[in-house]
């Protein structure tokens, strides 16, 4: 049900996230530090041998499995 209060949100599809904005790939290569970071941990030696293991393993769809 619409609002007529100054401020009060919109429908839900005006706050949806655009399309662009939800891919991850950005054409550049995925680096280790990007996975670590996108799991959420600190950049640590051990992490980014942990990360570079990752993509080693799965590709730079690593990150994608990553992110929500």
């Amino acid at each position: 049900m619409p609002t007529s209060q100054p401020g009060a949100s919109g429908p839900a599809e005006d706050r949806a996230t655009p399309d662009e904005l939800l891919h991850t790939r950005t054409g550049t290569e995925v680096s280790p530090e990007d996975v670590v970071l996108a799991a959420g941990r600190d950049l640590t030696p051990r992490n980014l041998e942990w990360a570079r293991r990752k993509l080693e393993a799965e590709g730079p769809a690593a990150l994608e499995k990553l992110l929500p």
